[in-house]
């Protein structure tokens, strides 16, 4: 297993180089410059090519790059065009406002897609499943900025229970949290009624039911042990979206965290602040597969065992 770990963590270096060169890439193709962003449309040339200069904005987009992975090799991110801060610390003060939303939405998601999807496919054809399949479908189409707006509209100026935007409390983050959680429950859901499906058909829980088995124990010892490696795929990778800032969603409710961010760092042409940004959500997606893979060992003996001979 340490093995396996270890190679894992290797991949992320390169990964790394290809998001840092395609930021520094796309950031170099967007019209304008940081000091026109910064000083504005009345500062002189003089004064702009200056600021570019200490920005080191003035050296081509090659160079700049080696120059951001030599620091960064060096633990260094740089700092921010507009606030002279370090990136790393800009990014860490706004991480557990993201994270926390995260979660809330991931378990929201997984607490209504799983026990969902295993109802849709026990009574499969049913009331139901047509009903729950529907739904997943209609709520995994609908856009998240829509969907947070329309709950802002519901529950913050018609009915004035719920905050619409900031992160103060535990309460602001409750329409942020469904309108993350709604969409991705919907694909737990058809993900958990697919590979039931497939799993209750299996001939071991034919043979479970044969020997007199309860059907609660059968659904859920046998069937769902085995069908919820899929399930498990599905919930970490969104997860791992949801930790790159739902951009969207804090954008929509005004919550400072990571996405937020981003949007701003983007912007304001700020290079080193929209790098970081990127290379902090890339790490974290990559650790975040790597903690499904190593789940996957305690759900599955057969996958343990591989990882162990790996």
């Amino acid at each position: 297993m340490s093995k396996y770990i270890f190679k894992r963590l290797l991949i992320v270096i390169p990964t790394m180089l290809a998001v840092i060169l395609i930021v520094f890439l796309l950031m170099n193709l967007t019209p304008s410059d940081p000091a026109s962003v910064i000083l504005g449309p009345n500062a002189t040339q003089e004064a702009k090519d200056k600021l570019n200069q200490e920005f080191g904005y003035d050296k081509p987009v090659l160079v700049r790059y080696f120059d951001y992975v030599v620091n960064l090799v060096q633990g260094d991110m740089g700092t921010t065009y507009t606030t002279s801060r370090s990136v790393f610390t800009e990014v860490t003060m706004r991480f557990p406002t993201t994270l926390k939303l995260a979660a809330i939405g991931i378990t929201l998601a997984v607490v209504l897609g799983v026990p969902l999807g295993i109802v849709a496919a026990v009574k499969q054809y049913s009331i139901f499943d047509i009903i729950g399949t529907a739904t997943s479908m209609f709520m995994a189409s609908v856009p998240g900025f829509w969907l947070g707006l329309m709950l802002i509209l519901l529950f913050a100026l018609k009915l004035g229970i719920l905050p619409s935007y900031g992160n103060a409390t535990w309460v602001h983050y409750i329409l942020p949290s469904v309108t993350l959680a709604l969409p991705v429950a919907a694909s737990i859901l058809r993900m958990t009624r697919t590979t039931m499906l497939e799993s209750i058909r299996q001939d071991f829980v034919r043979t479970a039911r044969a020997k007199g088995q309860i059907e609660r124990k059968v659904i859920f010892k046998h069937a769902l042990h085995n069908a919820l490696l899929p399930v498990v795929t599905v919930a970490g990778t969104e997860f791992g979206f949801l930790l790159g800032g739902a951009v969207v969603i804090e954008q929509v409710f005004s919550i400072n965290g990571v996405g937020k961010l981003l949007l701003e760092g983007i912007r304001m042409k700020d290079v080193p602040l929209v790098t970081g940004c990127a290379v902090f959500i890339c790490f974290l997606f990559m650790i975040v597969m790597l903690l499904v893979d190593i789940l996957y060992a305690y759900i599955d003996p057969r996958i343990r065992d591989r990882y162990t001979r790996a």
